[in-house]
Parts: structure tokens; C-alpha cells; sequence
């Protein structure tokens, strides 16, 4: 049985506020849609701790700096809703527009320090773009908790401080990447992939973990991606944005793994750019 989608504010509140009314735990998992089971892992997370769970799915504007990015994006909301239906959350709330940024709207939540690396610089205005999607979605859900997963780690990690910052009573909640038989970690991006980009693409994480074995031995990291970009480039991959190092608590730059850390990739197959990342 799918669960009821609802479309404007008014319909959300009136269901959160007798759920809060009986003390029960509400869980969120924000989406931009097309669905895929890393999505869904996150739904079933969700369900397992929370007493009610609603999934989110709305395509953010403001947080593509590329307009063809978002004239390209999928969007499947009955797919989306027919794939839920196992995992029985409670509710698909997919906000119109206005109810997002109703006429007039001003105001941009940015967090400074932690959007200036990797995908903060080769894409200007994106995290503030999901800062404030999401703290208006954390807002309007009104949950207790909220579910991400580690494969956009840099945008948990922002999230994760901009609730703290603004004093929104809820617990980020991370959860594991879920990848492809091959490693690719899942993104509704792979949609985009011909069998060919599919096949290069899954490269990506076979290397990446050759470097995460090299730096348990000690092997400095600079030499290490210098390699890797030669390997993705031969692999078929078309460019590499950045391979990076960063402490795993504050994403500061290391250049070797004596603390917990997590290595980051973006580089494009295909006509598709692709991120992902492993602790190391």
C-alpha cells in the first residue's frame, strides 16, 4: 500500500502535530526523487527508529548551479511511490513549489568553512542552496530525526552543522553508502549512464580503494592521487575534479591517515560527473 502524498504545508502539519501529539518519533529522509535503493535503505533506517516516517521529495532549484543539471534531473514521483510502498512509511510529502519558496522569498541559509572545498568550489552556491531546502524541510516536517547518506558525506557534514548552528532540535542521522555490484556507489545520476559509462564508471571505486589500502601502510597521500588520476584517466574517465584527503570530524586537508579520514573523488564519465568517498 503506497502512502498518501501530500503537496502542501497545511496537509503536513495537521498529520506531524497529531503524531507529535501522541509522542511519537518522527523520522524524515529528504530526497530530490528518483528513487534507488540507496534512497530506500535510508527509508528502511528510518523506520526501523522512528515511529512515523515521511520521505521528502522535491528537485531543488537553487541548488544546481548548472540549468541543464536541472532540466536533465529524473523525476519519477510514481515510480518513487510505488518503490516506498514495501517499506511502509507513512507519508510522501512532495511540497508544490510555493510551499518552498513562496513568492517574495529572501532568505539563504549559508555555512561558512566547511562549503568552501571540494564540491563548494567547482560548484558555487550549492550548499547554500541545500542548507536552506533542508532547513526549511526540517522545519516543516517538524521530525526528530533525519536521514542521510555517507555517500554525499561533505553535505551530511553540513547539514549536521547547520542544525547545530541554527539550534533545530533534531538528530542527523548518517548511513552507509550502498553501491553496485561493480562499487559504484548508487546516485540517481547513474540513470544518465550508457552500458559503456556504466562500465567505466565502475572503476572509480576499485581505485579509490587501492589508495585507502596504500595509506594504511603509511604511504603519503600526494603521490597516491597523482597516480589515481593517471588510473581514472586511463579507466575511460574523461576528467578528474579532485581527489582529496580530509579528516573524517572537520574535512581539514591531511596528508597522511593517522587519524580517521575520508578520501573523496569527482571526476566525469560519460557526460555524467560522479562523487563518491571511503573512510580510510
Amino acid at each position: 500500500m503506497t502512502a498518501p502524498i501530500l503537496r502542501r504545508l497545511a496537509d503536513l502539519r495537521a498529520l506531524t502535530t497529531k503524531w507529535h501529539r501522541k509522542d511519537e518519533v518522527i523520522g524524515v529522509v529528504p530526497t530530490m526523487g528518483a528513487l534507488h535503493q540507496g534512497h530506500l535503505s535510508l527509508a528502511e533506517a528510518a523506520k526501523a527508529s522512528s515511529d512515523c516516517v515521511i520521505v521528502t521529495i522535491f528537485v531543488n532549484p537553487k541548488q544546481f548551479n548548472n540549468p541543464e543539471d536541472l532540466a536533465n534531473y529524473p523525476r519519477t514521483e510514481n515510480e518513487d511511490a510505488q518503490k516506498l510502498a514495501p517499506y511502509g512509511v507513512d507519508a510522501i510529502y512532495v511540497p508544490d513549489p510555493d510551499e518552498i519558496y513562496p513568492q517574495g522569498f529572501a532568505t539563504t541559509v549559508s555555512v561558512a568553512g566547511l562549503t568552501n572545498v571540494m564540491e563548494g568550489e567547482f560548484r558555487p552556491g550549492h550548499f547554500d542552496g541545500v542548507a536552506t531546502v533542508v532547513a526549511k524541510l526540517f522545519l516543516q516536517t517538524q521530525a526528530d530525526r533525519a536521514y542521510f547518506g555517507e555517500k554525499d558525506y561533505q553535505q551530511l557534514m553540513v547539514v549536521r552543522r547547520m542544525a547545530r548552528d541554527l539550534d533545530i532540535p533534531i538528530e542527523v542521522v548518517g548511513c552507509p553508502t550502498v553501491r553496485e555490484p561493480s562499487g559504484l556507489a548508487m546516485s540517481s545520476r547513474n540513470l544518465r549512464l550508457s552500458s559503456q559509462g556504466l562500465a567505466v564508471a565502475g572503476n572509480k571505486h576499485r581505485i579509490m580503494q587501492a589508495i585507502a589500502q596504500s595509506l594504511k601502510t603509511g604511504t603519503a597521500f600526494q603521490p597516491l592521487a597523482t597516480q589515481a588520476e593517471t588510473d581514472l584517466l586511463a579507466a575511460g574517465f574523461t576528467q578528474v575534479e579532485y581527489i582529496q584527503l580530509r579528516c573524517a570530524e572537520t574535512l581539514d586537508p591531511v596528508t597522511h591517515a593517522k587519524r580517521p579520514a575520508r578520501l573523496f573523488v569527482a571526476a566525469w564519465a560519460d557526460g555524467v560527473r560522479l562523487i563518491d568517498n571511503i573512510p580510510v
